[in-house]
């Protein structure tokens, strides 16, 4: 791929030093159309953190498109699922049962309902989001509709249930309380988009390196770096960032490495 100049990133540092005086170390790269930032400090929220930002442009002319890949019968790494779809990119998506396989949330594709929402140990008021990617390649999150409605309606191409939903125009949303998959620090995965850009964002935790983050952080963390609408996925030991030529960008809290996941979103260039 082409290096171009690049964009976004520095206003990612910028606004990192405005919430603490950060010691930062900080790589990136420029591709044809998105960029990659990985940021690592000892410092934000008082914590070691690393931090991987995938950019792309919102408006995107046609250079690429975002799909769902998913498997209803076995689990597969991050990476196998992007290598098997030819994808530029890639991280987890939503949440899965980990001992039968399969989708535990919402998930639509083309007008057809691959799983209907699960058995979870997580409460409504967490999973109350869907992410939709639209059939003109736009994507949006909003509060969780019936099924019935989505599978009703014509508009989406994809449809993934996930939350909690973490920012509307640029506010905070309220988490539930007292819930430990709120308040303590886990690693994250999360979308969220700008006035021009879709980022995809790891948060690794877990480990000596990296502690991760509690929802009410990553809120912080996110606004900091002008996110308007944002939304959280499956994180924990799922959280994954891939990159063609790259590998797994990020750092993975398992011990054995990537987790076996049920679904990913991917970014695939047109043409390819």
């Amino acid at each position: 791929m082409k290096l171009i100049k690049q964009h976004y990133l520095t206003l990612v540092i910028i606004a990192l030093f405005a919430i603490s005086p950060l010691q930062v170390v900080s790589q990136s790269k420029s591709y044809d159309f998105f960029s990659f930032q990985q940021i690592k400090t000892d410092t934000l929220f008082e914590s070691k953190q690393i931090i991987s930002i995938l950019s792309l442009p919102l408006a995107n002319n046609g250079k690429y498109v975002i799909e769902i890949a998913y498997s209803e019968t076995e689990l597969k790494p991050t990476s196998t699922f992007a290598e098997e779809e030819n994808a530029i990119a890639a991280i987890n998506a939503s949440f899965f049962d980990m001992k039968n396989s399969g989708s535990v949330t919402y998930l639509e594709e083309n007008n057809s309902m691959i799983a209907p929402a699960g058995p979870l140990q997580l409460p409504d008021s967490l999973l109350n989001g869907v992410v939709i990617f639209t059939k003109d390649n736009k994507l949006k999150f909003e509060l969780k509709k019936p099924d019935r409605l989505y599978l009703k309606s014509r508009t989406e191409k994809v449809v993934i249930g996930t939350g909690p939903l973490l920012l509307a125009k640029g506010h905070k949303l309220n988490m539930p309380e007292k819930k430990r998959f709120v308040a303590k620090r886990h690693p994250r995965t999360c979308l969220c988009t700008t006035t021009d850009s879709l980022l995809l964002i790891t948060v690794d935790g877990r480990s000596q390196v990296a502690e991760g983050m509690s929802l009410y952080e990553l809120q912080d963390f996110l606004i900091s770096i002008k996110c308007l609408e944002a939304i959280n996925l499956d994180g924990g030991g799922s959280t994954t960032m891939w990159i063609k030529d790259k590998g797994v960008v990020n750092y993975p809290s398992d011990k054995t490495g990537e987790r076996k996941v049920a679904n990913v979103v991917v970014i695939k260039e047109i043409g390819n």
